[in-house]
């Protein structure tokens, strides 16, 4: 729902009667509950709710209803991102003091009642889906290689059937030799070999050709495209780019120049302001709420072992480049140079105070002020000793990709159980894996859940030492 990557990723004169109902109708039933919101409190919908409206529309917008999402989690996704987006309005709302020209009753009502419409629309969705592509048209499409990609596609046009596609067969020409007609692979018939799409074509008004041959295969591509002229069929060409581990992967344009993003921050144009600004705010408040505590720490810290109440470590940070990052002093020593033992567990190095701060991920309060220098983030992929990154980034492909975005105090990796000692290179590249999906798939309910995760984990003291 909020900010959905899928969705931002379309151009809007593009976009088909299909692609606005589903970029659309989150939104606009959001906006249609705190009308009916008003309505059941008696409260008049004037300015301040229209502006409110307009506010909430520009945070939800393009939203994402697919059949594909009532496979997942559906009412975690929708009750997260509902917090976040009403989190904000709210905390908009009281350093604004906007708050005050509501009437209380309506925002609970708002609150309560929209997740749950939310809820109710999306499981209509199978229901609605034949009167919508009634409407769009369900264009009769066939793929071109019967390749990963290709197979991929098939898969996707079967699954949702929202695209508005309806596959029809592949062409291939391995996958034809010594195959009878009607014979097929699982993910649909093999309609002939690429030399025949054409012909095909024109015989059998398909409208879609997604043509998924390899980059590699040029010549075949040219070919077909030159044949493909003479249909009036939409021609789409899927190239083998999934062979690379990509990050934030889109379709854009250089001053008219067609670019395809590979590998790219999850964090720019909007993105970027709504990771700052939440960065900046909850880091705020959890300093005024944690002082007290960060205090008493540090008297315990001083106290109870000779050596700085915090400890500052070299690592890298965004874009690879080196930071110092606070933490509580819970060693005897202070090790920051060429090569740097993990703690483990029982560690003579650990004071006593040190383990219980460890133990309870105390000792990284401190990191919140990196947060308000603007070094690190809340949630992010932790940041390694500078002499552990040297290591990795030459024994773990694409290890240096988690440093396009700032390294957070947490992260989709501890949340997953890989909190604490990394004593292999598989729990290392484990690890990695987590942060570049968290590259992938980022939104702040993403963020949420990772923070409200690390709350539990943290009271279990699991894996820290």
């Amino acid at each position: 729902m909020l900010l959905s990557a899928q969705a931002a990723g379309l151009r809007y004169g593009q976009v088909s009667v299909l692609g606005w109902v589903r970029m659309s109708l989150e939104p606009v039933l959001i906006i249609g509950c705190l009308l009916a919101s008003c309505a059941v409190v008696g409260a008049e919908f004037g300015p301040p709710e229209l502006i409110l409206a307009l506010i909430t529309f520009s945070l939800t917008f393009p939203g994402d209803v697919s059949v594909r999402r009532l496979r997942q989690s559906l009412s975690a996704s929708i009750a997260v991102n509902w917090a976040v987006v009403f989190g904000l309005l709210l905390l908009l709302g009281y350093v604004t003091s906007f708050t005050g020209y509501f009437e209380p009753r309506m925002l609970v009502v708002w609150a309560i009642g929209t997740p749950l419409v939310l809820y109710a629309a999306h499981r209509l969705i199978p229901l609605i889906t034949p009167q919508l592509l009634a409407i769009d048209g369900n264009r009769r499409a066939v793929v071109v290689a019967a390749n990963d990609i290709g197979r991929r596609l098939a898969r996707s046009f079967r699954d949702e059937p929202t695209l508005g596609f309806r596959f029809v067969g592949f062409f291939d020409d391995a996958a034809r030799e010594g195959r009878p007609a009607d014979d097929a692979p699982d993910d649909g018939p093999v309609l002939g070999r690429t030399e025949e799409v054409s012909e095909y074509v024109k015989a059998n008004g398909i409208e879609a050709v997604f043509i998924a041959l390899p980059m590699a295969a040029q010549p075949s591509v040219l070919r077909l495209l030159e044949e493909l002229q003479d249909t009036t069929a939409s021609i789409f060409f899927v190239p083998d780019i999934f062979i690379f581990n990509l990050i934030q992967a889109r379709v854009d344009d250089v001053n008219g120049i067609p670019v395809v993003a590979v590998c790219e921050t999850p964090f720019t144009g909007m993105n970027c302001i709504i990771k700052w600004a939440s960065d900046k705010l909850l880091a705020a408040l959890l300093v005024a709420l944690a002082s007290p505590l960060m205090l008493a720490i540090a008297l315990a810290v001083r106290a109870t072992s000779p050596g700085p109440v915090l400890f500052r470590q070299r690592r890298y940070g965004l874009d690879g480049r080196e930071i110092h990052v606070y933490k509580f002093r819970t060693m005897r020593v202070t090790e920051d140079g060429a090569e740097i033992r993990q703690a483990t567990r029982n560690d003579p190095r650990i004071t006593p105070v040190g383990a219980f701060l460890r133990r309870m991920s105390l000792d990284e309060l401190p990191q919140l002020f990196n947060v308000l220098e603007g070094k690190m983030s809340l949630v992010g992929p932790r940041p390694h000793a500078v002499a552990h990154n040297e290591m990795y980034r030459r024994l773990i492909r694409g290890y240096m990709i988690r440093h396009k975005v700032k390294p957070g105090i947490t992260g989709w990796a501890q949340v997953n159980g890989l909190r604490g000692e990394t004593e292999t290179v598989e729990k290392m590249r484990a690890r990695v894996e987590y942060d570049l999906d968290y590259l992938r798939r980022w939104s702040i309910g993403l963020d949420l859940l990772i923070v409200l995760k690390t709350i539990r984990i943290v009271l279990r003291g699991s894996n820290a030492y």
